[in-house]
């Protein structure tokens, strides 16, 4: 089977393309430096010429709400567009838990419009929304900071490791087309501001966490559930403990 796979050198992209290659199917790892962009067009057809499959985990190089809003707008008419005329049987896009619930968030907006453009193409699809990756805690974390505090919501988390991730949507991309949308977390859920202090604990940085209700994720006003799966979710095998021991042995 051909598959593509979009952001296929990416953090996603990277692992779910050496799953996929070891189980002996062909794959292109399309990226700008192969020549393939997905705001241009270029390289679209001839990389998904002979493709069963295309997993698109392009992300925005800016997020600023109106240039991720164009980004994903742009990329996902192009995609479809090119899959369309080549005979793409099953698409599947990367979203986020919780795109729908989040209006003030314009990455999350961004990915609803992404989602919408997916829904009304008639190709074939699977939307794979996923909690957010351990490996962005460092990152969340310093988005929050306030002098030597970090505020985080008390709300509920449930990070899920980006290897967890990657399995979930190689799994996805073997599969008949839903037609509709998976949910994927990580194993342990707790609230937001107690993974972040464990983390930070765990890599030696002593700002102390603050639980803030009013505290923002990107801009987004997290409530009790924003966050986590309401339903049915798959869920990875990796929860915080063991990817950070897995991290401090991989560096």
């Amino acid at each position: 089977m051909k598959i593509v796979v979009i952001g296929g050198t990416g953090l996603i992209g990277s692992k779910t393309v050496a799953i996929l290659r070891k189980g002996r199917h062909e794959v292109a790892a399309a990226s700008p430096k192969s020549g393939f962009n997905t705001i241009t067009g270029e390289g679209l057809k001839e990389a998904m010429a002979g493709a069963q499959v295309v997993i698109d985990l392009a992300n925005s190089p800016s997020f600023e709400d109106k240039a991720v809003l164009e980004f994903f707008e742009t990329s996902g008419r192009n995609v479809l567009a090119a899959e369309n005329s080549t005979g793409v049987r099953h698409h599947i896009a990367l979203s986020i838990v919780g795109t729908d619930r989040t209006p003030d968030n314009g990455y999350f907006r961004a990915k609803v419009a992404q989602e919408k453009l997916i829904t009304s193409s008639g190709i074939p699809y699977t939307i794979v929304r996923s909690t957010q990756f351990l490996e962005f805690l460092g990152a969340i974390a310093a988005s929050n900071v306030d002098g030597n505090m970090v505020r985080i919501s008390p709300g509920l988390f449930q990070p899920i490791a980006a290897d967890d991730v990657a399995a979930i949507v190689a799994d996805v991309a073997l599969a008949t087309p839903r037609n509709g949308i998976v949910e994927i977390a990580g194993p342990e859920r707790a609230p937001f501001n107690e993974i972040v202090a464990r983390y930070l604990k765990a890599v030696g940085d002593p700002r102390e966490v603050v639980s803030d209700p009013e505290a923002r994720y990107f801009g987004g006003r997290v409530e009790q559930l924003s966050l986590v799966p309401l339903g049915e979710a798959r869920l990875g095998h990796i929860a915080l403990d063991e990817w950070l021991r897995r991290s401090r042995a991989a560096g």
